[in-house]
């Protein structure tokens, strides 16, 4: 069962900033499917050995997974670095939870049958001659 949107607009007016300004956890950058602004939202990044797993705590209508879905690609910047993400697709908890870590725990309210998002780290095309 998500959270309460009530929780998730206080998180992205006040709890989310100070994260972002913390510069501790990873930060999903993604581009708005309407507006094209550009936002930051502090997530858990799950490493998959080509890419990551992003859990919505708020269920799939929340703003930051609908951004990805439509547009198709975002950046996470995690320990200094800024990574490229792509192909954005919602999988099942069940089928994608072997790959992670032993000791990832999964958070209050995510069952089996939950779904995530899973993007791939886009590869470049080597540089031709």
């Amino acid at each position: 069962m998500p959270l309460p949107r009530w929780l998730a607009q206080i998180n992205k007016r006040i709890f989310n900033p100070k994260e972002i300004r913390r510069g501790v956890r990873p930060v999903l950058i993604h581009v708005g499917r309407s507006s094209g602004k550009t936002y930051r939202t502090p997530l858990d990044a799950h490493p998959l050995p080509d890419g990551y797993l992003f859990i919505p705590l708020y269920g799939p209508r929340t703003d930051w997974l609908k951004n990805v879905l439509a547009v198709g690609v975002a950046h996470l910047s995690i320990g200094g670095k800024e990574i490229e993400l792509e192909s954005p697709r919602m999988v099942r908890k069940k089928d994608i939870w072997p790959q992670l870590s032993t000791t990832t725990k999964t958070p209050s309210g995510i069952s089996d049958e939950s779904e995530l998002l899973r993007m791939d780290i886009r590869r470049h095309p080597a540089a031709g001659p």
